[in-house]
């Protein structure tokens, strides 16, 4: 080696020796011997005092946001040793295996974070401790989510679908749009909080529309892209809405964005016969019908539905958008005869003056989780949305309990979903910005109360301050998918290896009496 090679490889090498020991000197710990105690609450973010946090959630880092020459934190519990972490930095790091032993010792009990700072003086200070509490139930070990920029729709910027080990900070990915042809990933979902059996609707100007169907290791194409899904409990039948909703932008608001309903129908794909089903009562020419749920016996399917305002050739967008608000509704199913009833009114439009959207039924059949928002369908767009709870147990001769939840912000709320023990509820909210919208979780205890949120938890906990991208459609499930996205996406791109084909089906089917399924039945189609 020429001798400037070696005299430039010995410089790095030193420098490189030195910006470790300065990080570790930064990170070292710092004994407390003694302290001054201040009655004034300690300004860390995220803010972990009085939420309730599962027993298996991976460490919850935190940075403190107080002027300081060195930091440190106590973390302890009625048992089990502490955990004492100190920095020069104000980004405290918490060992996961010293977090999940203790954690473990402590379910059901209570956590104690004390911080210290240690002022310009060389005095260290303790606020008020944070006081939060371990829960009995863990949450769902995997979350699975799509990202996506804002920007996504006239700039080249990646889509994905992602899933998270909620007991570590490793996320992988599922799919991405980059091997899909620029495909736009749309809804996602999981028969009973597993994996086996999902759906992943895809629109690729370069490979068309389509479903994947995945079942265990067989992953199938469907030529038809399924809308907002929810699975029978038997994972037999998946309820599916199709849709025609474009987007357009508003001249002047603080969100610009809108989408709206111009047609839609509600719509079933039978996993044994392989066909596309419909129903005439949730498939109605003068009807607007979205947002399917089933119950936890699937002996109910619960959506939404709104009267079609306007004919097929009027203008776009429509000037009566902002009038439509949907109904909560309901319908009885017999899995064993295949048998539909009547529709009945759960919620009306007309007596909250909001439009209802995006329900999920918690698998104990005690809960439906809803948004509600001033008009339309789709509630992430504006402010207003709020999550709500009903109680599903409520009596039959009284209108059913519904409640606002206390965590819903200034901002948007939506996206709520299900752990597959009841005792977690995740969802979307703008409320760290107003702009972004960031995953928070949350426990609901068996009497239906539901307690303050946590964040996403991220490695770094200023992640989301640099994050540009938006987290929506999470589903909690107990496995990683087990099918690769190289294969998702081969599998998508060879529309010559389909091997399930399903009929094109408008809006309005052939009426059957008897109120059984109509198949394959002819009408006005739907654009995807």
């Amino acid at each position: 080696m020429p001798r400037r090679g070696f005299q430039v490889l010995l410089l790095a090498t030193f420098l490189l020796v030195i910006a470790w020991m300065v990080a570790w000197a930064s990170r070292r710990a710092e004994r407390v011997d003694h302290f001054v105690t201040v009655n004034r609450s300690v300004r860390i973010f995220p803010d972990y005092d009085g939420v309730v946090i599962p027993p298996n959630i991976a460490p919850l880092n935190f940075e403190i946001r107080e002027e300081g020459t060195a930091y440190a934190a106590r973390i302890s519990s009625s048992q089990g040793d502490p955990i004492e972490v100190s920095s020069r930095a104000p980004i405290l790091r918490i060992p996961k295996g010293a977090w999940h032993k203790l954690l473990a010792e402590n379910r059901g009990g209570e956590l104690c974070i004390e911080v210290f700072i240690k002022d310009s003086s060389g005095r260290w200070i303790r606020p008020r401790a944070t006081i939060c509490r371990i829960a009995l139930e863990d949450i769902d070990r995997y979350l699975v989510y799509r990202k996506m920029h804002m920007g996504h729709m006239h700039v080249r910027t990646p889509i994905g679908i992602y899933c998270r080990d909620l007991t570590d900070f490793k996320e992988s990915e599922v799919l991405s749009c980059a091997d899909c042809g620029r495909a736009c990933l749309n809804c996602h979902s999981f028969a009973q909080n597993r994996t086996d059996r999902m759906l992943i609707g895809l629109r690729s100007p370069q490979y068309g529309v389509a479903t994947l169907l995945v079942e265990g290791n067989f992953v199938h194409r469907l030529d038809k892209k399924f809308g907002y899904t929810s699975w029978h409990p038997s994972g037999r039948l998946a309820a599916f809405s199709v849709n025609n909703l474009p987007m357009f932008y508003h001249a002047s608001r603080n969100e610009a964005r809108d989408t709206i309903d111009l047609d839609s129908m509600l719509a079933f794909y039978n996993t044994d016969t392989r066909s596309l089903i419909t129903v005439p009562q949730l498939a109605r020419k003068d009807r607007l019908e979205n947002w399917p749920a089933w119950s936890s016996d699937g002996r109910h399917l619960y959506f939404c539905s709104a009267p079609k305002l306007w004919t097929d050739d009027a203008e776009y967008p429509p000037i009566q958008y902002d009038q439509v608000r949907y109904d909560l509704m309901r319908i009885t199913y017999d899995p064993n005869a295949d048998v539909w009833g009547e529709p009945e009114t759960v919620l009306s439009s007309s007596d909250t003056g909001k439009s209802i959207a995006m329900l999920r039924c918690s698998p104990d059949g005690k809960w439906l989780s809803f948004c509600m928002c001033d008009y339309g369908y789709f509630p992430t767009w504006q402010e207003c949305s709020d999550i709500y709870l009903m109680d599903l147990h409520a009596s039959a001769a009284a209108p059913f309990s519904y409640r606002r939840l206390e965590f819903n912000s200034r901002m948007s709320e939506s996206w709520p979903t299900w752990s597959s023990n009841s005792r977690w509820l995740v969802y979307s909210s703008k409320a760290q910005n107003g702009f972004f919208t960031r995953l928070f979780l949350c426990y609901v205890d068996p009497e239906g109360n539901v307690h303050r949120p946590i964040v996403l938890p991220q490695k770094d906990p200023t992640f989301y301050e640099s994050c540009l991208q938006n987290y929506n459609t999470a589903e909690l499930v107990v496995h990683p998918p087990r099918v690769t996205g190289r294969r998702l996406a081969r599998v998508f791109r060879r529309p010559s290896e389909v091997s399930l084909r399903l009929p094109t089906t408008g809006p309005t089917p052939i009426v059957n009496p008897t109120g059984q399924s109509g198949r394959e039945a002819p009408g006005r189609v739907l654009r995807d």
